[in-house]
């Protein structure tokens, strides 16, 4: 069976995708900078394999894919932060890794991108990703790219607004969206590593209008719905005003969910968990990863 390593394993997807590989009975590699934060289950099996190095500092990371067939990288920041900009990680990073795995002869390269990433490159963080993604195409190897549209824990600032008594919306609250949940899309990662695809675009079980998910985030925390609709002209005011005044550093998750929010975000469904029952589990105090 083929040896896979993973990269970003201890973020939210990564904590789902080296519990997929494992139970599948995959050996596995994976290459963090702190093996406290992989999920519980994991810690000691006997197919895993763990290397500490900075993806950042090539030198730490020499011999990371020796004897790999697979690398899967769910590598990236959602809010910059060690003083690192997107470039330094959404790209450099992978960069970085792509060479040790052309260097070694890996066969296969799967990355998590986003869903029309290649559309949204005038955000930092989709120039950055992208970017990889050009460097994969041209690097030799076999690949895949995998977009999903958005992941459930993204949906948490609904419920959290929810919670607080009144949801802030964009436009008129009909743009749409199906997130996927973190193991539903570690399944579909997983499924690539024998996939003949080069790009697979995915999303979750339903697909609902903000609205909608508004309005299930006060049913799962019992408050009377309160939804506020934002004109897209403010949003757009505030982005050019954040752009002027804050670096890209502030200004860079911002620009992403402003934008991503104000349109339809839509990909094939799959998967078999729900939103309401994610709300759930955060109303009951279940973590929101592994």
């Amino acid at each position: 069976m083929k040896k896979i390593l993973l990269a970003g394993s201890t973020g939210y997807l990564g904590r789902y995708i080296i519990k997929e590989v494992l139970d599948r009975g995959y050996e596995t590699r994976t290459i963090l900078r702190n093996e406290k934060k992989l999920p519980k289950s994991v810690i000691g099996h006997s197919k895993l394999d763990i290397v500490k190095a900075e993806l950042t500092i090539p030198k730490s990371m020499e011999h990371c894919c020796q004897n790999i067939d697979t690398v899967i990288s769910t590598v990236g920041i959602t809010n910059q932060k060690d003083g690192l900009t997107y470039m330094d990680v959404d790209y450099q990073a992978n960069l970085n890794l792509l060479e040790k795995a052309k260097q070694y002869k890996v066969g296969k390269f799967i990355y998590i991108s986003v869903l029309n990433g290649e559309k949204l490159k005038n955000l930092k963080i989709c120039e950055a990703k992208e970017k990889f993604v050009s460097a994969l195409k041209q690097s030799g190897l076999d690949y895949c790219v995998i977009r999903p549209n958005g992941y459930f824990s993204d949906m948490v600032e609904f419920y959290k607004m929810a919670k607080k008594g009144r949801v802030f919306l964009f436009g008129n609250g009909e743009y749409k969206i199906n997130p996927i949940h973190g193991a539903d899309l570690a399944e579909v990662c997983v499924n690539a590593i024998e996939s003949n695809d080069k790009e697979i675009a995915v999303g979750g079980l339903q697909t609902l209008t903000h609205n909608q998910i508004a309005h299930l985030a006060f049913s799962v925390t019992g408050k009377k719905p309160k939804i506020t609709h934002i004109p897209n002209s403010i949003r757009k005011l505030v982005l050019s005003l954040l752009r002027i005044f804050t670096n890209s550093k502030f200004y860079g998750p911002v620009e992403f969910v402003m934008t991503v929010l104000s349109m339809d975000l839509i990909a094939p469904e799959y998967g078999t968990h729900t939103l309401r029952e994610y709300f759930e589990e955060i109303k009951n105090g279940a973590p929101q990863q592994l």
